[in-house]
């Protein structure tokens, strides 16, 4: 896939399935795990129109921020800290429908209502994070978290 992408009009799950082997193919041939993390996000910024859409990348005892798409973000957030951080203590994707009801959620955008934060993983080892907003309340489900594993493994692949 050159530098176009073909964005389904159809249902989420569609878009999704439409979406995965584009991204595939973008990855394909690419061994920077930055540049691939930089496309994955505007890929899903374009296809999905999320609010922010971007990686943390764990360096020492904190996530720092990554390629992302959106408004200005926090740079820096402790481990076990937030979604982002509570993601990466427990090695598991995290799905928050209100984060103003989220003990401890780090508000860098006031607009950000719900989240989704998905880990990234060299064998058991979290390295990074997918973190998406939206500014609507309860916005992710088990759909996203599905195929949102699904695009992370394509990068973890790559670094496994």
């Amino acid at each position: 896939m050159a530098e176009h992408l073909h964005i389904s009009t159809s249902s989420k799950e569609e878009k999704y399935l439409t979406l995965l082997p584009q991204l595939k193919s973008l990855l394909e041939g690419e061994t920077d795990t930055i540049a691939n993390m930089a496309n994955i996000s505007a890929a899903l910024k374009m296809t999905f129109g999320f609010f922010w859409v971007g990686f943390y990348i764990v360096k020492r005892e904190e996530l720092v921020l990554g390629p992302f798409q959106g408004t200005i973000a926090c740079t820096r957030i402790k481990y076990g800290k937030g979604v982002c951080g509570t993601a990466w203590k427990e090695k598991r994707t995290v799905i928050v429908e209100n984060v103003n009801q989220f003990p401890g959620h780090i508000a860098c955008d006031a607009a950000s209502q719900s989240e989704i934060v998905i880990p990234l993983f060299n064998h058991n080892d979290v390295i990074a994070v997918l973190d998406v907003d939206s500014e609507h309340l309860n916005h992710f489900d088990k759909t996203d978290a599905l195929y949102l594993e699904q695009i992370v493994k394509l990068l973890e692949d790559k670094i496994n």
